[in-house]
């Protein structure tokens, strides 16, 4: 590890920031979750190190305030471990860092994504002889699941069984409806339980496998070997068991099994969309059930709807503005995989559309798939009202929020670097959908030169030639302010 000690009265060298910077990177990955770390902290470096401020060069304007909000403190913590004069962060957005490998440190080089044992390309996996288990994803982990007032009950109790298997909570039983994360849970806690007993028989699997089991082994007169497959079993995740419902043999040879495990304290999961007492099962199976930890699974409240979305869009490395992602989370409140059925249109329109996501595509989405809001009744026989011709002011206003500066700095005289692109944009697209005159356009930026308007809207226009992120922003612009 290399530390830096600089003195406030002299600024680092370029290689000196690349240097620090990349250490300071090394300790943020190991507190950062792989996905946020690359979304966050590509193309980023440090700008200047002088008088004990650090100057962190973004890419991009929309990440700035994510990293004031989220990262500046950690990073400020780190630097300050490794260059003990550091007494301040500051963030500079440079659009020509943007994949600039001379000037920002390469984190797919320096952090690759370490190996993982490659699945097999089958969904289930032989454990024993005649014992078949589903695979766990090892994308469903207890750390990644999002936790609100609706279901912390339940990831506590998973949380227990995956210290202590066959413990207190043993059965441990799931209940909501469906899209809620009951799977997440489920496979989560099976993979906690192997993370720390590699050893142990863990076998996930569904109500309706279990009953095709059980039908199998009567059609080739086999229960016997059947009844004696489950006995080796640690651990017994089931999912979906409100289905044993009417099933009587089915049900039979599950409570054998149940009662096999149970005795030699085998942790037992299960889940179901209903609690035990409103399932159609028989009553010894019913109290089989609620002998251990019962646990609801609940719609998830806006917070935790919000930060679904948040590491999700990480998940995805996609950047969506947090106005974007409110909007999603206030309008749609049924269940988690619509909510991610939304963002992953929100995805598609970004990497297929080439557009960032706004509130107005979101709202045409959701529109479109039937979720409301702001749905508008379809008129017959009614003139629509008339479109209102999009302003200057309004185009200003947008570019204001979209980037996060403030109209007077736009219009006025400040040479700051995060102004430039955005006052560009605005001119580009006063003068390409408004018709202003470029004198005109002058006149209304604090009275400059037609000629400096014309620099400006010439730049933008070149840079949409070859800055696909630039052609995102603008498109996403454009289709806010119906431009488009």
């Amino acid at each position: 590890m290399t530390v830096v000690s600089a003195a406030p009265a002299r600024s680092l060298t370029e290689a000196e920031c690349r240097d620090l910077w990349l250490e300071v990177l090394k300790r943020m990955q190991e507190k950062l979750q792989r996905s946020q770390f690359i979304t966050w902290f590509k193309d980023t470096t440090i700008l200047g190190f002088e008088e004990g401020t650090l100057v962190v060069g973004l890419p991009l304007p929309m990440s700035l305030n994510w990293h004031l909000e989220h990262y500046r403190s950690m990073t400020l913590e780190i630097a300050q471990e490794l260059a003990v004069d550091v007494r301040q962060v500051v963030y500079k957005v440079d659009g020509g860092l943007k994949d600039n490998r001379q000037r920002t440190v390469n984190i797919l080089e320096h952090f690759p994504e370490p190996k993982r044992r490659k699945l097999p390309g089958k969904q289930e996996v032989k454990l024993a002889e005649g014992l078949i288990s589903k695979i766990l994803s090892p994308r469903y982990t207890l750390e990644n699941f999002i936790v609100g007032s609706g279901n912390r009950l339940a990831h506590a109790a998973c949380q227990a069984v995956a210290a202590q298997p066959g413990g207190k909570y043993n059965p441990l039983f799931l209940y909501g409806d469906v899209g809620l994360g009951k799977t997440h849970l489920l496979q989560a806690t099976g993979n906690g339980i192997l993370k720390q007993m590699p050893k142990a028989t863990v076998v996930y699997t569904t109500t309706e496998d279990f009953t095709n089991q059980v039908i199998e082994a009567i059609q080739h007169q086999k229960m016997e070997q059947f009844r004696r497959r489950y006995r080796p079993v640690d651990v017994l995740i089931i999912d979906d068991v409100q289905f044993l419902a009417n099933k009587e043999r089915t049900q039979e040879e599950f409570f054998h099994t149940f009662n096999a495990l149970y005795e030699e304290r085998k942790q037992i999961i299960i889940s179901a969309d209903r609690p035990p007492k409103e399932l159609q099962l028989e009553d010894r199976l019913v109290s089989r059930f609620e002998r251990g930890m019962i646990a609801d699974v609940s719609s998830p409240d806006y917070e935790t709807r919000l930060a679904i979305l948040v590491e999700k869009a990480a998940e995805y490395q996609i950047f969506i503005d947090m106005v974007v992602l409110q909007f999603i989370a206030e309008h749609v409140t049924t269940n988690v995989r619509e909510l991610e059925g939304i963002l992953m249109q929100a995805v598609a329109q970004y990497e297929l559309e080439q557009r960032m996501p706004t509130v107005k595509s979101i709202s045409e989405i959701m529109r479109k798939l039937s979720k409301d809001p702001y749905a508008e009744p379809e008129q017959v026989g009614f003139d629509l009202p008339p479109k209102r011709a999009v302003t200057f002011q309004d185009v200003v206003e947008s570019v204001s929020r979209y980037y996060s500066v403030s109209v007077q700095d736009m219009i006025g005289a400040s040479r700051v670097r995060e102004i430039l692109m955005p006052r560009q944009i605005v001119m580009y697209l006063g003068k390409r959908y408004l018709r202003i005159s470029y004198v005109r356009l002058g006149e209304l930026f604090s009275n400059r030169d037609h000629t400096t308007v014309m620099n400006a809207v010439g730049k933008i226009e070149a840079k949409l030639q070859n800055d696909p992120q630039l052609l995102r922003e603008v498109r996403a612009l454009e289709q806010e302010l119906a431009l488009a």
